[in-house]
């Protein structure tokens, strides 16, 4: 089987008494090399080292040496048999995912995630840690034992803080063990890789965790990754910043979740540095025991730092009731001693809790926002303190120096006018400065103003072509003239000889004189030639100018014309958006239109409804002024009768509450109602002394109320007079008393009826 150099802690404490049973560390450089068989044989020696690991109950010892006799070893292979299938289900899963890890980190990532929150196999974890933060390739790795043979000044610090590290671990708790010079080498090399940060000692916590499973150059690499891709870089600074962030982080999310715990520490002045910075600088590493701080940093390597915010959460929210009981002392007492043992059984109900806990990732974005705004404006607070100090120190020097000099009065008087000359000529430049800034500003503005009204650029590189077109023009033209020039020159010089022969001309024989002739002739067709080309070349000029205007123009033209074509476009992009506008306000008419004649219609429909009320209403009325008038007309009979007259009455006066019962319900339901009244409704009953009119169908209700109470009254529609019946009234009483009740309770029907007739009701 493939196999590379073990951890450190693979070969520790070897005897030649005893045999020590070590399982190869995976190589990230050969996670290919396993063959389903090599899977096997692994899962078969997990198994035994976790037996042999119980028996000798050394679970805090994660080194990866075990140390078994012979019969331990038969025991040993025994156990193994009792393999469950889930485990070894679990061994061969994690050995595809390391054999097949880029297409299973691409295509499954939820589902990694999920794995190594239940946790890593211990053989598995060197490589998946590896695979994980990419560390498997790095080019530094080369550079390690280079940057050992260097001299890096925090060796001095680094041999300090060793023995502190792990103290109680096989692997680092002797001195100048091989643990402990890994461990120095690791930090040293780190410290000389990145100078700023150099140093800090809850980085050698991590780095050991990362010996007990890895090679120390591997550790390194992997150190290195954690360092610049899981903001420990940030949280390791000299100035801590991202620590203090991640403080301020958290504290907003106690304040959200807990905010009975987050009183009680403000009340307490319990600090969240007090007890949580440890986590964040060493992942819990120095909280809990090796097997609970593993399985958190597994997560750790998989997700980052979320890991120790949900943990933290999930560990206070565990704890609030305890907490809320105690003072600051009594909850430093619970950190340090009660929270650490809390999960020996085994870290699932603490990562159960964890992922319970809400975390939001965009909040946790904008609490970073808001701290670092916090940090600046404390900055430049620090900043304005530190000039004011410097400028009280400035004036405490010239203080003491005015007080030094202070005896001597001329002298005082001599600084004091230098002082006085000193102060005019500051204000003075400093008036000159304004000055000059002022004409610097009205420059800008004016200069803002140039470029502005100047062309864009495509009329600009129009007008640069011009501009290059016309200087070569005019370099041909200056060439032209220079070549006549030339030729001007020359013809002068034949002229001068020329003239130089025709001198003496009379004086030659004639042949010669012939001669001369035709060089006259040849210095005349010269002449023809010269002003025949320079009047060429003035024709070409003006060819050239002709063109060059030509051009010129056409480029006005051209520019005439796309500006024209933007001003239609303008155009035609305004009356757009006017025919929009028109539209919608066509729109918007018509629905004001609608909702006109929506509201008329309500308008209409309510003030039917108002005088159908009115209408109930004075029907109403007029029955009760029919009932008054009836009780009246019983009193009168009541005389006559009065053992019937006193039920009568009484009905009747129950019949008239009740009907002003109604009237009030029909006027709160007119007074509740929230519609507008109408002036333009008038219902006006009138009652006359005609006696049909006086009768209505609610004289037939009061009628049978009569009759149903024993007494029968006969309302005569002509004379409008009551009478009694005679099954009611006895027959023995005479006429004449009879008739004088009679007229006695006509005179008052009477008075009532001309009463009733001034009633009105109007609306």
């Amino acid at each position: 089987m493939a196999s590379q150099v073990a951890s450190p802690s693979a070969s520790l404490h070897t005897t030649s008494s005893s045999t020590t049973l070590s399982t190869p560390a995976l190589s990230p450089s050969s996670p290919t090399q396993l063959s389903p068989d090599d899977l096997e044989l692994l899962a078969k020696l997990e198994e035994q080292n976790r037996l042999l690991e119980t028996d000798s109950k050394s679970l805090r010892s994660v080194n990866g040496s075990r140390r078994n006799s012979g019969s331990s070893l038969v025991s040993s292979s025994s156990a193994s048999s009792n393999l469950s299938h889930l485990e070894e289900d679990s061994w061969i899963l994690w050995g595809r995912i390391v054999n097949e890890w880029e297409d299973v980190r691409k295509k499954k990532e939820k589902q990694v995630k999920e794995l190594v929150r239940k946790g890593i196999p211990h053989h598995f974890r060197a490589i998946v840690w590896q695979l994980l933060c990419s560390a498997q390739s790095m080019p530094i790795k080369d550079q390690y034992s280079e940057l050992l043979k260097m001299t890096s000044p925090c060796e001095k610090l680094i041999r300090r803080d060793i023995a502190r590290t792990y103290p109680e671990h096989d692997f680092f708790k002797e001195k100048d063990s091989l643990g402990q010079e890994v461990l120095f080498n690791v930090m040293k090399a780190y410290s000389l890789v990145d100078r700023e940060v150099g140093y800090c000692q809850g980085s050698a916590f991590i780095v050991g965790l990362l010996l007990m499973q890895m090679p120390e150059e591997e550790a390194f690499c992997v150190f290195v990754k954690l360092m610049q891709d899981y903001r420990l870089r940030e949280l390791f600074k000299p100035s801590m910043a991202e620590l203090g962030l991640c403080m301020y982080q958290f504290e907003c999310m106690i304040q959200e979740h807990l905010p009975e715990l987050y009183v009680h520490f403000q009340s307490q002045s319990f600090h969240t540095s007090m007890y949580a910075s440890s986590w964040f600088l060493t992942i819990f590493l120095t909280t809990f025991p090796l097997p609970i701080a593993t399985r958190i940093f597994d997560i750790f390597m998989s997700e980052g730092l979320e890991i120790v915010f949900r943990v933290g959460l999930a560990l206070l929210q565990m704890n609030q009731a305890e907490l809320l009981q105690l003072d600051m002392e009594g909850m430093l007492q619970h950190f340090q001693k009660v929270i650490p043992h809390q999960f020996d059984s085994g870290p699932e109900k603490l990562i159960q809790a964890s992922y319970q806990v809400k975390y939001n990732a965009k909040k946790m974005k904008k609490l970073e926002k808001e701290y670092t705004t916090i940090k600046t404006k404390e900055m430049e607070e620090q900043v304005e303190i530190k000039r004011l100090r410097t400028e009280n120190r400035l004036l405490k020097q010239r203080i003491e120096t005015l007080e030094k000099h202070k005896c001597s009065s001329r002298y005082s008087e001599d600084f004091v006018l230098q002082l006085e000359k000193e102060l005019v000529q500051a204000r003075l430049s400093e008036a000159e400065s304004h000055c000059a800034l002022k004409e610097m500003q009205d420059k800008v503005l004016e200069m803002e103003k140039r470029n502005s009204s100047l062309p864009d650029e495509e009329n600009v590189a129009r007008l640069q072509e011009e501009l290059i077109a016309v200087k070569l023009r005019e370099a041909e033209a200056l060439m032209g003239l220079k070549e006549l020039r030339q030729q001007v020159k020359d013809l002068e010089e034949h002229w001068q000889r020329h003239l130089a022969r025709t001198t003496g001309r009379w004086k030659d024989p004639p042949r010669k004189n012939t001669v001369n002739e035709l060089q006259d002739e040849l210095m005349t067709v010269r002449l023809r030639e010269a002003e025949t080309q320079a009047e060429l070349k003035e024709t070409k000029q003006r060819m050239m100018e002709m063109e060059t205007q030509n051009q010129i123009n056409s480029n006005h033209l051209r520019r005439a014309e796309q500006e024209v074509t933007n001003l239609q476009g303008k155009v035609q992009y305004l009356s757009a958006q006017n025919k929009g506008l028109l539209a919608q306000l066509n729109e918007a008419k018509r629905r004001q239109a609608e909702i006109e004649c929506k509201s008329k219609e309500e308008v209409m429909a309510v003030r039917l409804r108002e005088a159908d009320r009115i209408a109930a209403v004075a029907e109403l009325q007029q029955h009760i002024a029919e009932l008054e008038i009836q009780k009246e007309e019983g009193k009168i009979q009541g005389q006559l009768n009065k053992s019937d007259s006193n039920q009568y009455i009484r009905e009747l006066k129950d019949q008239i509450a009740e009907l002003h019962h109604e009237i009030k319900c029909l006027k709160g339901q007119r007074g509740f109602s929230d519609q507008p009244t109408f002036d333009g409704i008038h219902i006006v009953n009138h009652f006359t002394g005609d006696d049909e009119s006086f009768h209505s169908s609610d004289e037939d209700f009061i009628t049978n109320s009569i009759q149903e109470s024993g007494v029968t009254f006969h309302l005569h529609s002509r004379t409008g007079q009551m009478a009694l019946d005679h099954t009611v009234v006895d027959s023995s009483d005479s006429d004449t008393e009879e008739r004088a009740l009679q007229t006695e309770n006509s005179d008052q029907r009477v008075s009532k009826q001309r009463r009733m007739e001034s009633y009105s009701t109007t609306v």
